[in-house]
């Protein structure tokens, strides 16, 4: 059964949001709504965007990186023969083309030229810090900075119909990845411009629709009924990432700061901070972190936290607990 908010739940929610709210909103309405001290989401959405908003509760916002970098698959309306200052129809119309040559195969081809990995520069009206101010607060002011491009990845971009100027399609894409622009850089390549018109997120990997409730789900169910459909417990959330056990001594130690040993030999290449999930012998997950080479046996590694959860810690000599990891708010 899952458990309550006020009982302490940790993890995530998946919520279908709306458009005419930012992703700032859902987490704050949902903060509210399920009593957790602490929220955040894996990966903004415009506010005239709708679909698959994650949110983290709980001690799950120490574990945000773990889930952010997921592929992401959205359903697009472009609008050909447009160019705006966002790159969707939110935006200040600039420029209008003339469309009358443009056909399907046209565009087939151009977007086949975007699957891959490429570099992206993102748009100005975005949520990007740039000298510690948001992209968009800059662009509400008149003011354009200079951006640099980041590499992304299009893993496929599928055509789902056609009624121009305006056709739909499904892309899959690296997180990161902003659709608006991918539609403004596919109209700059026909020379008709082109914006999009409505924009869905239907996937973050692992995560999809399937297990979220609408926004107004918070208003009209208990907290214990939303949890029930859209709540994803830490444990179960964190299984995206290799387990490694813990016996009961283990556990206190790395509770308390330590590095204990543990009976399998460290990878061939070093883990990342945040590679593995500890968990005891109950499988619950205590910490993340890496396992490092044990100087005393090469047979053994040494079980190194980077983040750990609540109650895992113990108090004991030399204990510190790591910085929990950072992510959006």
């Amino acid at each position: 059964m899952t458990v309550a908010p006020r009982d302490g739940w940790n993890g995530l929610v998946a919520i279908d949001k709306p458009a005419g709210v930012t992703s700032h909103d859902v987490v704050a309405l949902l903060r509210k709504r399920l009593g957790s001290p602490g929220a955040g989401h894996l990966g903004t959405l415009d506010p005239s965007a709708t679909g698959l908003l994650i949110v983290a509760l709980g001690a799950a916002t120490r574990a945000i990186r773990v889930w952010q970098g997921g592929t992401k698959t959205y359903q697009a309306t472009l609008r050909f023969g447009v160019v705006t200052d966002s790159q969707d129809l939110a935006g200040r119309v600039l420029e209008t083309r003339d469309t009358s040559g443009l056909d399907e195969a046209r565009v087939r081809a151009a977007s086949d030229a975007f699957i891959g990995t490429t570099e992206q520069v993102p748009p100005m009206v975005s949520a990007l810090k740039v000298g510690g101010e948001r992209l968009h607060a800059l662009a509400r002011r008149g003011v354009e900075v200079e951006r640099a491009p980041r590499v992304v990845t299009v893993h496929a971009w599928e055509w789902l119909g056609f009624d121009l100027p305006e056709a739909r399609c499904r892309v899959t894409c690296s997180g990161g990845t902003y659709v608006r622009t991918l539609a403004h850089d596919l109209g700059a390549a026909l020379g008709t411009g082109a914006a999009l018109a409505a924009l869905r997120r239907t996937r973050s990997e692992p995560f999809g629709l399937e297990r979220a409730v609408p926004l107004a789900a918070l208003d009209a169910w208990t907290p214990e009924q939303v949890l029930e459909r859209a709540g994803i417990p830490l444990d179960e959330a964190l299984g995206v990432l290799p387990s490694v056990p813990l016996d009961e001594a283990a556990a206190s130690l790395l509770g308390m700061g330590g590095r204990p040993a543990i009976a399998s030999p460290p990878p061939a290449l070093p883990d990342p901070p945040l590679a593995v999930v500890f968990r005891d012998v109950s499988g619950r997950a205590l910490a993340l972190g890496a396992r490092l080479p044990d100087p005393a046996r090469s047979a053994h590694s040494l079980a190194a936290a980077s983040v750990v959860f609540p109650w895992a810690v113990r108090s004991g000599p030399g204990h510190r607990e790591p910085a929990p990891a950072e992510g959006p708010a």
